[in-house]
């Protein structure tokens, strides 16, 4: 295992399974996690980027890829089982698949089965993945950490079925902090802007395409990188995180908090 840099909450010889983990902000959340010390299951449905993010982070420490549909409760309990395997049990649990696509067009035109998907994917996934780890969670007293989105609180036009899948994890995130507690902590985190194409798998992957006026809108100054959020996370998942269950934080560069007028 990595060495545990000065100040940052340790995760030595802790299990984690991380959904939607082989790119993208999920594939940050587990390479930090494995700087920290913990074991992770990469779980993600693009059996390519599993194979090139096993293949990277094996290198970091006990990491395992791990071909995974969250939408489909079969494949949820597999992941579980071999979470079980390989680490003994589980600490603690990431839900951070999704369909990143906002957009799906005028309410008007958007057919069940688009809206179905983005459900089943984003919300029913991470149902799923809370009803089949929570058994191995108590027996360690773990945590959860569910990722949201900004467009939980505020949205653009014709994102109606993101929007509501992302705001129903936020709520199904302070019912599960209750329903499990004290035994199991469950927290959120929504990012606004993150820039993740230097995240991608490597067939897709390119440098972020980022404008001086992308960052300066910020309040923080810059556009948010998935570091920003995998450090919450392994903070929210540590025992310095303790007292923590039931929220939902906002990482966005403030930008939930700026007023905005057209001029």
């Amino acid at each position: 295992m990595s060495a545990v840099p000065d100040g940052s909450a340790t995760l030595e010889g802790r299990a984690v399974l991380v959904t939607g983990a082989a790119q993208g902000i999920g594939k940050a959340i587990a390479r930090y996690l494995l700087q920290r010390g913990a074991g992770v299951l990469i779980a993600d449905r693009d059996g390519e980027a599993v194979d090139a993010a096993a293949a990277e982070l094996t290198l970091l420490g006990a990491a395992h890829g791990l071909v995974t549909d969250v939408s489909d409760e079969d494949a949820v309990r597999q992941a579980v089982s071999v979470a079980r395997r390989h680490f003994g049990g589980l600490d603690g649990l990431v839900n951070n698949a999704g369909i990143s696509d906002p957009v799906s067009g005028p309410v008007e035109a958007l057919s069940l089965a688009d809206w179905n998907r983005r459900i089943g994917v984003n919300l029913t996934g991470c149902f799923l993945c809370a009803k089949h780890a929570v058994p191995l969670l108590r027996e360690r007293r773990g945590a959860m950490v569910n990722i949201a989105s900004t467009r939980a609180v505020q949205s653009e036009s014709n994102t109606e079925a993101y929007a509501a899948s992302k705001g129903a994890i936020v709520a199904l995130t302070h019912a599960l902090a209750i329903s499990l507690g004290p035994d199991v902590r469950v927290n959120c985190i929504s990012p606004g802007w993150i820039a993740v194409s230097d995240w991608k798998k490597p067939s897709q992957r390119a440098d972020p395409d980022l404008r001086p006026e992308d960052h300066h809108q910020h309040p923080a100054g810059r556009v948010g990188e998935p570091r920003d959020i995998a450090t919450l996370t392994a903070f929210l998942l540590s025992t310095d995180a303790g007292f923590i269950t039931g929220q939902n934080f906002i990482v966005d560069g403030g930008m939930t908090r700026k007023m905005i007028y057209v001029e």
